[in-house]
């Protein structure tokens, strides 16, 4: 199983596009749910959803969607993975409804995270229910130097059945900085390698690109037979597509599939395109 999905669920701006053009705000999971099968839940890191709202997200989608979800930086940046024992209890508490369409809980980790952190790292990862897949992404410029840190941290997450987020940045950081949307994404996405490991069954993926959807092409082909491999090998990549504003995200992911030459949901009609035209007055 491939799971591909957007950072977001809820935008204004895929209205007429990929939504239908009269989608209510409490309507787009579900019509997200009709194009994609997962989404990468960025609003958990920011703050905690209600007990009701999670009923709601769970009753949008289908059965086999996949909601991934971010651990709150309180736990990741406040307080650094340390003292966070009670914080995190209350966090799956309240997930605990959605933990069936759960693909995956994401810790990212700042760059002021470095091999030091491993042993915060393994505690953390120790008091997670085993029910759950975890995702990690780091940020320091030592988990990437191919050196013993880095080999250190893989060895952990393998070890843990963890898996390690790779996130490519290389098409966003390809352009010219000359919208207020690309800069804004340019200051706040890393820019790292991008080493490429399976460190557990299902690898995920954060590509972020540029706003020419064809230039990103050239960036993405490799990626194209890695999760080719990964599909053969039994695991079960998530595939997340990005763009500066995410105007064209969905057009990116469906473009990625269909060079994939993959079946996926992403490329039936979108509810957008599935509304009658409006036909021009003679």
């Amino acid at each position: 199983m491939l799971y591909l999905g957007c950072p977001q669920w809820s935008s204004a701006h895929w209205k007429g596009r990929f939504f239908s053009s009269d989608c209510k705000a409490a309507d787009m999971l579900s019509e997200y749910a009709q194009i994609f099968n997962s989404v990468e839940g960025n609003t958990s890191f920011y703050a905690s959803p209600k007990p009701d709202t999670i009923a709601t997200w769970s009753n949008a989608v289908p059965e086999d969607f996949r909601f991934t979800f971010k651990i709150p930086k309180q736990i990741s940046h406040e307080l650094a993975l340390t003292h966070c024992q009670q914080e995190l209890r209350q966090w799956l508490e309240l997930f605990s409804p959605l933990f069936s369409q759960l693909g995956m809980v994401l810790l990212q980790l700042p760059a002021s995270c470095s091999p030091q952190y491993l042993g915060r790292i393994a505690d953390f990862i120790a008091q997670l229910p085993e029910e759950l897949t975890l995702g990690i992404e780091v940020r320091h410029r030592a988990f990437f130097a191919k050196g013993d840190a880095e080999k250190r941290f893989n060895q952990l997450l393998m070890q843990t059945g963890v898996n390690r987020i790779i996130m490519d940045t290389r098409p966003l950081f390809s352009e010219a900085p000359s919208t207020p949307a690309i800069i804004d994404a340019q200051q706040k996405k890393p820019r790292v390698p991008v080493n490429v490991i399976a460190t557990a069954q299902a690898p995920m993926l954060r590509f972020v690109g540029c706003s020419d959807l064809a230039a990103n092409r050239t960036f993405y082909a490799p990626w194209l037979n890695k999760i080719r491999d990964w599909l053969n090998e039994g695991r079960t990549p998530y595939v997340f597509f990005h763009t500066a504003d995410n105007y064209d995200a969905p057009l990116l992911a469906r473009q990625f599939i269909q060079d994939l030459g993959a079946a996926h949901q992403v490329l039936e009609p979108f509810p957008a395109e599935r509304q009658p035209q409006q036909q021009a007055l003679i």
